[in-house]
């Protein structure tokens, strides 16, 4: 979230909201003067009933894009219906290799030669929504999960708010079966970023 702030996106926020009120970025959003909200998901007894709820705080806000940032939690397919196309996410992996959870201990026990973390439209099925962005990382033979997640986490801050760019830009475009086209950069939206020191 904080990559996605202070990159120069032409991004203006509308609010910051979190299920947690704890979240560490609550505090770091309200001291630069950004909208700050919480919607405990504990006080709710369904996940229908928090997701309508969270739906309507955000519909007040009347956002362009919903930006998930570690929200660790699944929409309802009801949620997302309301916000068709307008839901951003990052996971640590290329998708459609290691959807879920522990990315990098996967990617390593898998053997692969590359890794890297993908942006990518929220849909109703669990990280298999159309792919924006792509940024890739060499697998070391020294890495562990921590040394392979260290680079990972450096490119996910540079290819989330270029995808917010494209978006805030009008250049993301949607063609059949909603594979994703950037206009002006000749490629599809699985274009790819590599770090630029892999060592």
């Amino acid at each position: 979230m904080r990559s996605i702030v202070e990159a120069d996106t032409g991004l203006e926020v509308a609010a910051v909201v979190s299920n947690r009120p704890d979240a560490p970025g609550l505090q770091w959003a309200a001291a630069r003067g950004l909208a700050t909200e919480v919607l405990d998901h504990k006080a709710f007894a369904t996940r229908e009933a928090f997701d309508s709820a969270l739906a309507e705080r955000i519909e007040r806000h009347r956002p362009d894009l919903i930006l998930l940032a570690g929200f660790m939690r699944i929409f309802t397919e009801g949620f997302i219906k309301r916000f068709p196309r307008r839901i951003l996410n990052i996971h640590p992996s290329l998708l459609p290799a290691f959807p879920g959870l522990r990315t990098h201990a996967r990617a390593l026990a898998g053997g692969v030669k590359v890794h890297g973390a993908t942006v990518h439209l929220v849909t109703p099925a669990l990280d298999d929504g159309p792919i924006v962005i792509q940024g890739v990382v060499p697998v070391l033979a020294a890495d562990d999960e921590d040394r392979l997640a260290a680079r990972v986490l450096e490119i996910e801050h540079r290819i989330y708010p270029q995808a917010v760019r494209w978006f805030v830009e009008g250049r993301v475009e949607f063609a059949a079966n909603d594979v994703v086209l950037v206009r002006g950069t000749g490629v599809s939206g699985d274009h790819m970023a590599s770090p630029r020191n892999s060592s």
